[in-house]
C-alpha cells in the first residue's frame, strides 16, 4: 500500500485544486474567525485552557465565565494534544491548530487502501464538512484521522501505533474506542489487548507531567460525571431546534414527537448491527469488505450518539465518502443519496443555505442525520448479506498485512 498518491502527470491538474483548497480554506476560515473576536472562537479558548488549567491544577469542568463560555467536555489527556498550540499566541496557535486538523485528516485519507482517484474523491466530498469543523476550531477532523490511521495500521499489522491512536481518541472524546472493532482484521487479539493496555496506561499518565497524579485521576472521574450530565442536556434539545443530538435517536424523537423515547430503542439494535458484520470471518480478508466496515463504523459513531452536533459530522461524511468512492459505477439511488447528503448534511451549516429552511426543517427534525442513517442502513445490509457494493479499480484486489 502506497503511503501517498502519485501526483505528477496528467492526474495532477485535476487533483491540485483539492490539495490547494484543503490547505487554504482552513487558514482562511480561521483568520475570519479571529477577525470577529474571542466570542467567535470560544471553542479554541476552551481547548487552550485545558492545558493551562491542568498546569495550574484547576478543575477542568467548572465554569470559567471570565475565560470562555460554556464548559470543557474533553478528557485530561487532551491537555497533551493541545499543549503545542496553547503555549503560542492565540492567532498563531489557532491557525496551526486548524491546519494540523486539516492536514492530518488529509494525510489519513491518502493512506487509505484505495486507488488514488478514490482517495481524491473522498477528499472532495469531505472538503466542505472538514472546513466547517475547522472553522469551529473542532477536534473532530483530527479524531477522524486517528480512526482512519488506526484502521490502516491494524491492516498493516502495526498494532501499538494503532492502539495509541485508539486510546488517545478514547481518552479525549470516547469515540476513538470504536477503533478496536478493526482488530479482527489482524486477528492477534492478545497482542492487541496488550498494546491497548500499555497505550491506555501511558496516555492516562502522560498529563501527570503537567500536574500531580491525584489531580489527573480526580479529573478523569469529574470528566465521567460531566459526560453523564451532558448526555441529558443533549437529549433535552429535541424539545427545540437545538443543534445537539443530531442523531438517529434525535431525528426519530423530533419527527415523531416522542420526547421521552429511550435511546436504547435505537442504540442497542444499532450496536448489534455494528458488531454483526465481524461474524463474517470469510470476508475479513476482502479489502472492499474492510473499507465498507470502516464506513459503517464512522457513520455509526455519529448516528448513534446524542453528542452529535454539526461539526461532528466530518466523521460521518468521511465514512459516507469512503463508501461512495469505492463504488465502481454508482447506481441512481446511490447518486441520489450523495445529492441528499450535500443538501441536508453538508450545505445547511453554510451561509448559502436558506436560513428559513434550515431552521424550520433541517434543524427542527435533525435532518442532517438522515442521509447518513440511510447510507448506514445500506452499507450494513451489504455487509450482512455478503453483497457489499461492487468495486473495481477504486479498491485494490487484495490488501495483505504489512503491504
Amino acid at each position: 500500500m502506497k503511503a501517498l498518491p502519485y501526483l505528477p502527470g496528467k492526474e495532477w491538474g485535476s487533483r491540485r485544486w483539492i490539495l490547494v483548497a484543503w490547505v487554504i480554506l482552513p487558514v482562511v476560515v480561521t483568520l475570519l474567525k479571529l477577525s470577529l473576536g474571542p466570542t467567535a472562537y470560544n471553542n479554541y479558548l476552551i481547548y487552550r485552557q485545558v492545558f493551562w488549567h491542568v498546569l495550574g491544577s484547576k478543575p477542568l469542568y467548572d465554569f470559567y465565565p471570565a475565560e470562555y463560555l460554556y464548559q470543557n467536555h474533553y478528557g485530561p489527556t487532551f491537555s497533551v494534544v493541545i499543549a503545542p498550540f496553547a503555549v503560542l499566541a492565540d492567532a498563531l496557535g489557532m491557525v496551526l491548530w486548524g491546519l494540523a486538523n486539516a492536514l492530518l485528516l488529509g494525510y489519513a485519507i491518502l493512506r487509505l487502501p484505495m486507488a488514488d482517484k478514490a482517495r481524491f474523491t473522498v477528499m472532495a466530498i469531505v472538503l466542505v464538512e472538514m472546513t466547517g469543523a475547522v472553522q469551529n476550531q473542532q477536534f473532530n477532523p483530527m479524531l477522524t484521522a486517528w480512526i482512519l490511521l488506526a484502521f490502516v495500521w491494524i491492516g498493516e499489522g502495526r498494532l501499538f501505533p494503532a492502539a495509541l491512536l485508539i486510546s488517545g481518541g478514547t481518552l479525549v472524546k470516547l469515540y476513538g474506542i470504536m477503533g478496536v472493532l478493526f482488530t479482527p482484521f489482524d486477528g492477534r487479539y492478545r497482542r492487541m489487548a496488550l498494546a491497548m493496555s500499555a497505550a491506555m496506561l501511558l496516555l492516562v499518565c502522560l498529563p501527570m507531567l503537567f500536574s500531580g497524579p491525584d489531580f489527573i485521576l480526580t479529573s478523569y472521574h469529574d470528566w465521567y460525571m460531566r459526560l453523564l450530565g451532558k448526555n441529558s442536556e443533549n437529549i433535552r434539545t429535541n424539545l427545540t431546534d437545538g443543534m445537539q443530538d443530531l442523531s438517529a435517536m434525535g431525528m426519530i424523537r423530533r419527527m415523531g414527537g416522542w420526547t421521552s423515547m429511550s435511546n436504547a430503542w435505537v442504540m442497542v439494535p444499532g450496536a448489534l448491527l455494528m458488531l454483526a458484520p465481524l461474524l463474517r470471518r470469510d470476508r475479513h480478508a476482502d479489502p472492499r469488505f474492510r473499507l465498507n466496515y470502516l464506513s459503517q463504523v464512522l457513520i455509526g459513531i455519529v448516528s448513534f450518539s446524542t453528542s452529535s452536533e454539526s461539526p461532528t459530522y466530518v466523521i460521518a461524511v468521511t465514512g459516507f465518502a469512503i463508501w461512495y468512492a469505492g463504488l465502481a459505477v454508482p447506481s441512481r439511488w446511490q447518486v441520489a443519496l450523495l445529492v441528499l447528503l450535500v443538501l441536508l448534511t453538508i450545505l445547511p451549516p453554510t451561509d448559502i443555505f436558506p436560513r428559513s429552511i434550515k431552521k424550520q426543517w433541517v434543524n427542527r427534525y435533525a435532518l442532517k442525520a438522515l442521509p447518513c442513517v440511510l447510507a448506514w442502513l445500506a452499507i450494513t445490509w451489504g455487509l450482512l448479506t455478503g453483497r457489499p457494493e461492487k468495486a473495481s479499480e477504486h479498491v485494490p484486489a487484495s490488501t495483505p498485512a504489512g503491504a
